[in-house]
């Protein structure tokens, strides 16, 4: 992880809480950036500005109801804002973990799913999901994270997530003609 300038007007505490929650984050973190960016070194450019910019306001952070909402908030910002600032549409549809996707979806709902891997428009369909229902499938599937986890970054119940997560997938089943039976 990059040598990241703590909060400001910190004391120690608030710095070891700080690293504490970069040292959590940082690897799904990227991972997101990179699936939305295609490109590791703008990966880690996004990820460097959400967490300085996290950094600038971290006792403000903490005051939030969610902090991993807030955060998370944070870093969406960062990557929409790179992707605006080049003029160009997110790299989901292109980017490399279209293979993990499509296990995680197989092991998940084999039958449902099993044309997944001949259909290349699965990622071009996830992107055009609305946006809750896209972050809750590649939260899930690509980065890896657990509903509860999902649940504080989005700042909604595991409920939610779930029900977004099955709205997405009916989505993408019909999207790419998939008969859910």
């Amino acid at each position: 992880m990059p040598e990241i300038v703590a909060p400001q007007e910190s004391g120690r505490r608030l710095t070891l809480t700080f690293q504490a929650f970069l040292a959590t984050h940082a690897r799904k973190w990227l991972a997101y950036a990179y699936l939305h960016t295609g490109s590791e070194d703008a990966a880690h450019e996004v990820t460097r500005a959400a967490y300085e910019q996290l950094g600038r306001v971290w006792p403000h952070a903490l005051r939030q109801a969610s902090v991993e909402a807030y955060a998370w908030a944070v870093l969406k910002e960062r990557v929409t804002e790179w992707l605006y600032d080049r003029r160009q549409p997110t790299a989901l549809t292109e980017t490399a973990a279209f293979a993990v996707v499509t296990h995680a979806l197989l092991r998940e709902c084999q039958q449902q799913f099993a044309m997944l891997e001949s259909q290349l428009g699965l990622y071009a369909a996830i992107s055009r999901l609305p946006e809750r229902q896209c972050d809750v499938i590649v939260l899930r599937h690509v980065i890896g994270y657990g509903d509860a986890q999902i649940a504080a970054l989005l700042g909604v119940d595991e409920v939610t997530v779930r029900s977004y997560a099955s709205r997405g997938k009916r989505k993408l089943a019909a999207a790419l003609g998939i008969d859910q039976g």
